[in-house]
């Protein structure tokens, strides 16, 4: 297991931003994983599990611990079920169950990040999401010490939100297990109004797997949701804030608010989420609260490509994304009186 001390880790995160690791370890096997979770919790290290990088905010002072590197290898196919190892690279695993002809992420390809963090995040693009093919995910319990496998009901999947986010210190991911579909090479129906009209068919339909892919990447890269070294607005988490759920009777509060600000023509947009819910787009209410494409005076700034992505223009420090990151929550919450919440995590820091 490699070893590195004062290590810096804003090149392991997408942002390129936050302070050096106390010490920075890289696991390659389960065991490697297991055996640097336990040493730091029995003598009380703090330890920073990392993947992808994609969806974390280090502070500037970096963190005072032990970061863990997973970078575990595994891809297995038996027939429709797929098993990955959490430091696959995840937009690699997607493409690769797409040459097997194999539907049910073919939407999620492009996303950064390894394939541990995405039953975390409940990971979901373009209408789909991983807890519905997701069966099994076998994690490391450093409560009990043990390693377990949890089935999909006992993940409590939600919007964005599961089990190991909301008991982030419990579980380390070591293995997911999906159910994918042999469509005979078609997609899984399309549920996703943009992506079915950038392919020219309705939602519920299919499509041949490759080109549902290649459409979503065009998609994704055209909001500068794509890692791309030489494009800023790709030095990014992607989408920095979730899509607030609201009640009934707070969906119904804002559409004044909207009303009162826009008005009386303008209808906020309306999806549903489960009985007395609404979703509403956290993008749309960046823009409509004056924060637009290319915001920003600083080195940290609005992407130029997509309202949702806060991004680091090559110079900038944690606290300079954080700065705009409050100005984005106070405008909305002062213009539409909805408080966004940020989807990355932070290390040593917060909004």
């Amino acid at each position: 297991m490699q070893e590195l001390h004062d290590a810096p880790l804003a090149p392991l995160t997408t942002f390129r931003l936050g302070g050096p690791a106390t010490r920075l370890l890289t696991a390659t096997t389960d065991d490697e994983v297991i055996a640097a979770v336990r040493e730091a919790d029995e003598t009380g290290t703090p330890l920073l599990l990392i993947g992808g990088g994609s969806n974390l905010v280090i502070g500037d002072k970096g963190f005072d611990g032990t970061a863990l590197v997973i970078a575990t290898r595994g891809f297995s196919l038996d027939g429709t079920t797929l098993e990955l190892a959490a430091g696959e690279v995840w937009t690699d695993a997607v493409a690769r169950t797409v040459e097997a002809g194999l539907a049910g992420i073919e939407c999620l390809a492009g996303i950064p990040g390894s394939a541990g963090a995405t039953p975390i995040q409940n990971v979901g693009a373009y209408g789909q999401e991983v807890s519905s093919t997701i069966t099994e995910v076998v994690a490391y319990d450093r409560r009990t010490g043990d390693t377990v496998t949890l089935a999909n009901e006992d993940c409590a999947f939600s919007y964005r939100h599961s089990r190991f986010k909301s008991d982030p210190e419990r579980y380390v991911v070591l293995r997911v297990r999906f159910c994918l579909e042999d469509a005979e090479g078609l997609s899984a129906p399309l549920r996703y109004a943009e992506t079915a009209r950038a392919l020219g068919v309705e939602p519920g339909d299919r499509v041949p797997l490759a080109q549902a892919r290649e459409t979503v990447l065009k998609l994704r890269a055209g909001k500068g949701m794509v890692l791309d070294p030489e494009d800023h607005d790709t030095w990014s988490a992607g989408s920095f804030f979730t899509n607030p759920i609201l009640t009934d009777t707070d969906f119904e509060t804002f559409r004044a608010r909207v009303r009162d600000r826009l008005g009386d023509g303008v209808e906020p947009p309306a999806y549903p989420a489960g009985e007395g819910r609404t979703k509403t787009s956290a993008a749309w209410l960046i823009d409509k609260a004056g924060f637009t494409k290319g915001y920003g005076e600083g080195p940290a700034r609005i992407s130029t490509k997509h309202t949702l992505a806060l991004t680091n223009r090559g110079s900038a420090t944690t606290e300079d994304l954080l700065a705009l990151a409050r100005e984005v929550v106070a405008g909305v919450h002062e213009a539409f009186g909805i408080t966004l919440v940020n989807e990355p995590v932070t290390v040593g820091v917060s909004l």
